[in-house]
């Protein structure tokens, strides 16, 4: 007899559609369960919310005038884990997204848009070329519900020994005395911790070796390391594998992301869900994997915005690290040399007797091998020519760590070769037509880009408004770095008989596929004198034989109007600073070097960075914040609209905030000491970046000292604003965006 199912498809939170739709079914379904179900014209993806109601007799012409029934099951699939559809409901919840958004977003994109057929064909494909977990058999569903249902245990498989010897994992290398500390203490406690492990100390062998233990307790168990971009992607996978593959098999190690061909996709997905794959390494999209023997979660450099998602389903999956690995009885690690303000304050003492700091400390504060810290030098370009690009005593550090056969770093976070180009006699500048931004100018092609918008133009040979010739450049670009640095460079390799090997690593330079790994491989050999590049290069890479770090043109952060910039600023000089000195036999005669050039030496920033002193720099931080009442010590969502004009953005924010404002004045006086009354609406504001692509953008913030109120009051938003959507057609979309990391 047919049975009522919820089933979640991918409906926005801004439709009046509910979370989960009701659908017929042939068959008892249980939670978790895979189908294809129609939406509309269209036939979509969908997930079984709910277990199957008791049975019903469907009305007469129910297959056409009621519900509608289910297409398929997608057959030989376990159910989604308990564990998973938990996770799925808490960021739906707390991120204010649809149910079928956020359990949608991290499917793999073959399975949301093939037809059950297709799938199964890729399914018996793949299977084929999987192999059973260590200890376990696969068996087949005989259930009357579908084979997706076939055992509570995810991934389907009975777990009687095989007769095959235990393998044994390989003698890992030996730790120093505090890596040995830390990961005693990450065997000894619950978590979550946050390991704060100084540029070169060591953080990822503490990593591989408590997976290792993990992997000796549980021959099942699987692990989540998460980085926070691509390009960081595969030395640590070249690791992993190192230490796994050969005993676990190449099939155990597997990466999911937004790199990868969505054939790849969906092979690691399906070997993460059916327990295949004993590590994933991924980036913030892993959080959502199907991984159903989870033990361990590591968010590597979790200071690190790319971790909070900025379309879509707005979530930080740093967050949601912690939330998961608490569902799942699983250890959780957060690893930084500069961990984000929120983890830092986190893990202090409490200001109130008897409560516990949120996450463990596991400090260690030593390089490996005794290695030093590099020596921080200022250079104050207030004193140097106009216009310099490298400053004397900078290019003289560098001549003479080249002449050692040493490796120079040279950070610039901005590509291109000149950020805007402008007429000397009436002032124009190269702006975008279609967003709030300037084209950059790219020598190498002559053309002007919108980094936004993407659009492209030659660049002219005479100013459009008063055909003036002499059009002059404003700013660097690493692509000018490049091209200054050669030429100072030229004497000193005609000294030496040899060409000084310049390379520049940055989104313009590293397009062809293979690139970046090109670049980075050969830099690893020793084969570039200077690498120049934007923060791709200034984290997570281990280049033995660099001794000098610059960075340049740093001072735009330090007055910016969001309150987090200087903290991403202090976070990427100091990992960008970790990148020398991390051979120790290189640095015992002379040790390595970071140089600043900036017109603002005494800055506070500064002055901690000079020192490595983190815990200063956060301190100062913390107290300015708790003054202000902003994050870590208050809790923030942002409105943001897009629309057609700046007035119909502004006019709907404005009614918003009117209606807002009401709500909570309402709230007081109904209810004196209601959870509203420390909420506070600001005012509607511009975007950062006011117009892109020819969408003009507004966004109000709203700030209240408890998290659970905040929730509240969004929840209560909800309706006003899907009500002024239609009362405002320039209005293209809206979005609430929880703890959001820009302003």
């Amino acid at each position: 007899m047919p049975h009522i199912v919820s089933v979640l498809v991918p409906t926005p939170k801004q439709s009046h559609l509910p979370d989960a739709l009701s659908y017929w079914a042939e068959n008892d379904l249980c939670a978790g369960t895979l189908v294809k179900v129609p939406l509309g014209p269209r036939e979509v993806l969908g997930i079984v919310w709910h277990a199957s109601t008791a049975p019903h007799e469907p009305k007469a012409g129910a297959r056409t005038t009621d519900l509608k029934w289910i297409s398929c099951v997608i057959e030989g699939f376990p159910a989604l884990s308990q564990g998973w559809l938990e996770l799925v409901a808490f960021s739906a919840q707390y991120y204010q997204r649809s149910l079928g958004e956020v359990a949608l977003w991290g499917m793999p994109p073959q399975l949301k848009n093939l037809s059950a057929q297709q799938i199964q064909k890729r399914l018996e494909r793949w299977q084929q070329q999987l192999s059973p977990p260590l200890g376990a058999k696969a068996r087949p569903a005989t259930n009357k519900r579908s084979r997706a249902c076939a055992a509570q245990d995810p991934v389907a498989l009975d777990t009687a020994p095989q007769s095959t010897p235990a393998r044994v994992l390989a003698t890992p290398p030996l730790l120093s005395a505090e890596q040995q500390q830390a990961l005693n203490d990450i065997g000894a406690n619950p978590g979550p911790f946050l390991l704060f492990g100084s540029t070169g100390s060591g953080k990822t062998e503490v990593y591989l070796q408590a997976i290792q233990a993990l992997f000796e307790r549980d021959s099942l168990a699987q692990a989540l390391i998460m980085v926070p971009e691509i390009n960081l992607t595969p030395q640590l996978q070249a690791r992993v594998r190192e230490r796994f593959a050969p005993l676990w098999g190449e099939h155990s190690i597997v990466c999911l992301h937004s790199g990868l061909t969505p054939a790849q996709r969906l092979k690691s997905w399906l070997a993460a869900h059916f327990g295949q794959a004993r590590v994933v390494l991924g980036t913030r999209m892993s959080i959502f994997a199907s991984i159903p023997r989870l033990q361990i979660i590591i968010v590597d450099e979790e200071h690190d915005v790319s971790y909070k998602q900025q379309e879509g389903a707005r979530y930080s999956a740093r967050d949601l690290a912690v939330y998961r690995a608490r569902l799942e009885n699983a250890r959780v690690i957060l690893g930084s040399a500069t961990p984000s303000l929120e983890s830092w304050h986190h893990s202090q003492a409490s200001t109130v007797p008897g409560v516990k700091p949120r996450y463990q400390l596991v400090a260690m504060p030593s390089r490996i091998g005794n290695a030093s810290l590099a020596q921080v030098h200022r250079v104050d370009m207030n004193h140097q020519p106009r216009k310099t690009v490298f400053s004397i005593p900078l290019l003289k550090a560098i001549e003479s760590r080249l002449k050692a056969r040493e490796q120079v770093l040279i950070v610039l976070n901005r590509r291109g070769y000149a950020p805007v180009l402008q007429c000397n006699s009436c002032g124009w500048k190269t702006r975008c037509q279609h967003c709030s931004a300037f084209k950059v100018f790219h020598k190498l092609d002559r053309t002007l880009r919108c980094h936004h918008c993407g659009q492209t133009e030659r660049v002219p040979k005479a100013c459009p408004v008063c055909a003036d010739q002499d059009i002059g450049m404003l700013g660097l670009g690493t692509q000018q770095l490049e091209e200054q640095l050669q030429a100072a460079l030229l004497s000193m390799g005609q000294e030496l008989g040899r060409e000084m090997t310049i390379e520049r690593i940055d989104a313009d330079s590293t397009q062809a596929k293979g690139s970046l790994e090109e670049r980075l491989e050969r830099m690893h050999a020793g084969d570039i004198d200077v690498l120049i590049g934007t923060q791709m290069i200034a984290k997570g890479h281990d280049f033995r034989r660099v001794t000098l770090v610059a960075a340049i043109d740093v001072d735009q952060a330090l007055f910016s109007n969001d309150f987090r910039a200087c903290e991403r600023l202090f976070a990427l000089l100091m990992q960008a600073g970790g990148r020398a000195g991390r051979d120790a036999h290189l640095t015992l005669a002379r040790p390595s070097e970071m140089w600043l050039q900036t017109h603002h030496p005494k800055h506070a920033l500064f002055e901690a960075l000079k020192t490595h002193d983190y815990v200063r720099f956060a301190t100062d931080q913390l107290r300015e914040r708790a003054l202000a009442n902003m994050p870590p010590f208050s809790s923030q969502a942002l409105i943001r609209v897009e629309a057609r004009t700046a007035h119909a953005a502004l006019g709907y924010l404005n009614e918003l905030h009117t209606q807002g404002s009401s709500l909570l004045q309402e709230a007081s006086e109904l209810e004196p000491g209601s959870s509203f009354e420390d909420i506070f609406l600001y005012s509607a504001v511009p975007m950062q970046m006011q117009k892109l692509a020819n969408v003009e953008r507004y966004q109000l913030l709203i700030e209240s000292s408890s998290r659970a109120h905040l929730q509240r009051f969004l929840r209560r938003l909800h309706e006003p604003l899907r009500a002024l959507k239609k009362k405002h057609p320039g209005v293209l979309r809206w979005v609430i965006d929880v703890d959001p990391q820009s302003l």
